[in-house]
């Protein structure tokens, strides 16, 4: 049978089966980043890491995903879609074995950062999907995709420790790399090619990223809020874990049925998508700010007085507001041509993930400083500071002319 090709831009509406398969392969490679998350204290003492730095083992990995998607994620503008995916979840496969085999923290370090740096072939495939649907169904399809990524990244934490605790923490990148394997067959069969028109290489493409900056406001704003939220979304679940275990006693299982509670929050993508192409995206990106906001300042009373079900419901709530921002994020900046969507999404995604590691950092640091109440007023108030500068892009787009289109080349 010939392979499927697209020559520059969609053929024909995509399949079910593939939209599937494209968002249960976008969430296992996002997943890669989190699963060491809830396990910071059984790995770093394996590794030699102070109890204190043991973020570190979750920044590291962010980080290559953000200079991943500066320097790769772009090249979905220049170089034919397929074989970039299948080529970075290749050597994404090969980072998590590498992750299992690590004894030092020096080779965990390469080995998180080659698994960070590639697994950005997630965010290839959420644009490339984004060119195949019409204009009017993109808030929806995009939505469901990243219910696929978010449910990735909220269930690595529950699989990670339940996986964990019965067969050890190396088990569980042995099981990522199979995952990995399994994807790269099923894109390999059904994924159609696109081939970017031609006309740049790829310095024009990482030049025209600062020209796209200035040109596409969206991405301005939508970056920094994103990056926001995302950094107290990893501040919540880097010092979760220890406060749970602190306060509530709990042990890598209860840990890991409390991440699981929390994953309910990647409910709201799909709905997130059907409003923001309903014209709500104002109303979904001011209540998700002030739902985070209000969310992290309950949570130390919430903790001091041991409701476990009230701390339930407020993490996903926090975690269903940095979702419905991100979806509405998105569909707003794949609004751009689509010959720079790839490069779009990859300024957006590389400053959403720079906040995302500074949140990693800040949970372990914060909560060592001044235990749970500290970690939840930082990150309340990086909510506070993201609907404060929304409210100010409001403002300013009464005040100002319309912004100037995006250089299409």
């Amino acid at each position: 049978m010939p392979e499927p090709a697209m020559a520059g831009a969609a053929t024909a509406a995509p399949s079910p089966a593939l939209l599937t398969v494209i968002a249960v392969a976008t969430g296992a490679l996002v997943a890669n980043l989190y699963y060491a998350q809830p396990l910071v204290a059984t790995i770093a003492p394996e590794i030699g890491i102070r109890p204190d730095l043991a973020g570190s083992i979750v920044s590291v990995a962010q980080i290559g995903y953000g200079l991943g998607l500066l320097l790769l994620v772009s090249l979905a503008d220049l170089v034919e879609n397929k074989m970039l995916v299948l080529l970075l979840l290749a050597m994404t496969t090969a980072g998590v074995v590498g992750l299992t085999l690590s004894t030092s923290f020096a080779t965990f370090a390469v080995a998180a950062f080659v698994v960070g740096l590639c697994a950005t072939s997630a965010q290839v495939l959420i644009p490339y999907v984004a060119r195949l649907v019409a204009d009017e169904q993109r808030g929806r399809i995009v939505g469901n995709i990243m219910a696929g990524v978010l449910t990735g990244i909220m269930l690595a934490r529950p699989v990670s420790l339940f996986v964990a605790a019965s067969f050890g923490w190396r088990a569980v990148f042995w099981g990522s790399a199979g995952l990995m394997l399994g994807s790269g067959v099923l894109l390999a069969r059904m994924m159609p090619r696109y081939r970017p028109a031609p006309g740049m290489h790829y310095g024009q493409i990482l030049a025209s990223m600062v020209g796209l900056m200035r040109d596409v406001p969206a991405v301005r704003w939508r970056s920094a809020y994103q990056a926001l939220l995302f950094a107290a979304f990893n501040m919540l679940w880097t010092a979760a874990p220890m406060m749970l275990t602190d306060r509530f006693g709990m042990s890598n299982y209860g840990i890991g049925l409390f991440a699981l509670a929390g994953a309910g929050g990647a409910l709201a993508a799909p709905l997130a998508g059907r409003l923001a192409d309903r014209g709500h995206s104002v109303a979904l990106t001011a209540g998700a700010m002030l739902t985070l906001a209000l969310a992290f300042f309950l949570t130390p009373w919430v903790v001091a007085t041991a409701v476990l079900a009230l701390l339930v419901v407020l993490t996903i709530g926090i975690d269903a507001a940095v979702q419905t921002n991100h979806v509405v994020s998105q569909r707003l900046i794949f609004a751009a041509p689509a010959n720079v969507r790839g490069r779009v999404n990859a300024l957006y995604m590389t400053i959403v993930f720079a906040g995302g590691a500074a949140g990693s950092m800040l949970g372990t640091l914060t909560y060592h400083m001044g235990t749970w109440t500290q970690t939840a007023l930082v990150a309340g108030a990086l909510g506070a500071v993201a609907l404060v500068f929304f409210g100010i892009e409001q403002w300013l787009g009464r005040k100002q002319p319309p912004p100037r289109k995006a250089n299409p080349a």
